[in-house]
């Protein structure tokens, strides 16, 4: 996947926890919860030593009870404590990772058509899955026990130097080495992490793509090749995270051999204190307490600096793709601007060429105009430019020069909702949504009720075959219409097509992949369709082109003849060389 370029290299950390900042009540009460509890556990060592100055020293006349029912008093209360703090930062992160998730698809989805050429399906949804995975668990249970074991540790210490500046001295010592080597392993997980992540989109991409084309990989028998190359993926990432992995057991394996070597000088050193005079047997017993509550709370912090370099690598990812799609172009303001109420097509010197070939032109000033009604079809080779011309018509690309205008207005002058709704495609192979049939239909038009569903798929010939189905128009088509037939999917398609009601109607090649009987159905469906619209038709078969009001002949990017079928024929140009290769073909 391209490295996504953001406008300005911002601090990932940081923006990770500025998504708390609209949350900031429920996660105060959460953060107070997470004090009080944090606040008794530093009280436990107290106990200790006075069970071990007081109750040892003086057993007779010690009443134990007063201290169990005290520390029974403050488990529950701790106990309530925790589970709100849990519940709160839990359910606070859970929000922020699915706004997060909610902003990154926004992001993608109203990227440009380029973008997507550029970018494979696979590694995308590997960014909306894995990549947000990782942000959400910084987010909720890994920041809940940084805050709790920093706040114990960060008492633990200030209790240390309270009880005793000489032990804690060797602390001192200690502790700048571990955030110095942590500073740097957390620089160089970050980094590792993220090339993680591009290897898991990688073999993510790998599988869809040949889930996807299932058919084709069956029928080339290509299982071996598409398991060897999803095998390889897998397997780059598996070697990149050992590598990661080993490098957080070196970290993990030396902040602990660290902690525990100041543990065992300071029972040596402390017990030297205690035989002096200097100290009880009872602060000691307290203080390497709080000695193991602040390296076992230094312990969890490593591990969870770690997962914070991890979701800060993964966040970069995250955050890029949405900076970057904040740079593109906003639509118009329609306040001003009449809706499109003829649907006058007019291309005026139009050069294009693919953001991701932009040394190859696609097509070469490309002039021509479809008054409304009219019927225009386009004829070349495949790969002359005829889609190309649709694809910008539809918006998706804007021409590289010249201008493309609907009822006199340039298209980037209508905001793009309003251009979609005039704007209706007919394609040869139509997708449709793993929903209902009315689900699909709906996707023209949001708001038609069941009589328009139904009217519009009887206008499309689609009637008589959703009428048999036992669940009629609730019956679900399967992902991407595969429980139904290619004139099946066309003619639903079309009905969607009729509940839109489009000004501008295109057309491509909607009738080349289907058999004769289905065409005749088909091309009688698109006759009710195209009525009283401006229509542009890409077609490959004379059914449909013989019926055009002209044709527009594409060679090379350019528009070499134009004009009615008949006319065309018998000039003996391009187009009749086109039309005899078809009746050969037939």
């Amino acid at each position: 996947m391209s490295e996504p370029t953001p406008t300005s290299r911002r601090p990932y950390l940081k923006r990770l926890i500025g998504l708390a900042v609209p949350h900031w009540k429920p996660l105060l009460v959460a953060t107070v919860s997470l004090l009080i509890a944090s606040g008794i556990v530093l009280l436990y060592p107290q106990a200790a030593r006075i069970i071990v100055d007081d109750v040892l020293a003086d057993a007779a006349d010690y009443d134990l009870t007063v201290v169990g029912l005290v520390l029974l008093g403050l488990f529950l209360v701790q106990s309530f404590f925790v589970g709100l703090r849990h519940y709160l930062f839990s359910v606070v992160g859970d929000r922020i990772v699915a706004d997060l998730r909610k902003e990154l698809y926004r992001a993608i989805i109203d990227r440009e058509m380029g973008f997507f050429d550029a970018n494979r399906t696979g590694e995308l949804t590997s960014r909306l899955a894995s990549d947000t995975q990782l942000v959400q668990n910084a987010v909720t249970n890994n920041l809940s026990m940084a805050l709790r074991y920093g706040v114990q540790a960060i008492g633990g210490l200030i209790i240390l130097f309270v009880t005793s500046l000489q032990l804690s001295l060797v602390m001192a010592v200690v502790l700048p080495v571990v955030l110095v080597v942590a500073i740097g392993y957390g620089r160089k997980v970050r980094r590792l992490s993220r090339r993680v992540q591009d290897a898991i989109a990688d073999s993510t991409s790998v599988a869809e793509e040949s889930i996807g084309g299932i058919q084709t990989v069956r029928s080339f028998g290509r299982e071996p090749v598409e398991k060897a190359r999803y095998g390889e993926a897998v397997e780059e990432s598996f070697r990149l995270a050992k590598f990661r992995a080993l490098l957080g057991g070196l970290f993990s394996g030396g902040v602990s051999f660290l902690a525990y070597a100041t543990i065992a000088i300071i029972i040596w050193f402390g017990g030297t204190m205690v035989l002096d005079g200097v100290m009880s047997a009872g602060e000691l017993t307290a203080y390497i307490l709080y000695v193991l509550f602040v390296a076992f709370s230094l312990g969890i912090l490593s591990g969870l600096w770690t997962d914070f370099a991890k979701a800060v690598g993964a966040a970069e990812r995250v955050f890029g793709l949405i900076d970057a799609g904040t740079d593109d172009e906003t639509d118009a303001d329609a306040g001003d601007i009449a809706p499109i109420a003829e649907g006058i097509v007019e291309f005026d010197g139009v050069d294009f060429a693919y953001p991701t070939r932009p040394d190859l032109p696609v097509l070469r000033d490309i002039t021509f105009r479809i008054d409304p009604g009219e019927q225009v079809a386009l004829v070349g080779a495949s790969g002359s430019g005829k889609t190309t011309i649709a694809n910008l018509l539809s918006r998706f690309y804007p021409p590289n020069s010249g201008t493309i205008r609907i009822d006199g207005r340039d298209l980037t002058d209508y905001p793009e909702p309003r251009l979609r709704d005039a704007v209706g495609m007919v394609a040869q192979e139509p997708l449709l949504f793993s929903g209902s049939v009315a689900d699909n239909v709906r996707v023209g038009r949001e708001d038609a009720d069941d009589d328009e569903i139904v009217e519009a798929l009887k206008l499309a010939n689609a009637w008589q075959f959703v009428d048999e189905f036992p669940d009629g128009v609730d019956t679900l088509v399967g992902e991407r219409g595969v429980q139904l037939s290619g004139g099946q999917k066309q003619r639903v398609a079309i009905a969607r097509a009729l509940v839109k009601d489009p000004k501008v109607l295109i057309l491509d090649e909607a009738t080349s992949a289907l058999d004769v009987e289905s065409e005749a159905l088909v091309q009688d469906a698109l006759e009710t369709l195209m009525e009283a619209r401006t229509t542009l038709i890409i077609a490959h078969r004379l059914s449909t082109v013989a019926g055009a009001d002209r044709v527009l002949v594409v060679d090379d990017g350019r528009i070499v003849e134009r004009g009615a079928h008949q006319e065309l024929i018998d000039q003996d140009g391009l187009y009749a060389k086109l039309v005899q290769l078809q009746l050969l073909e037939d």
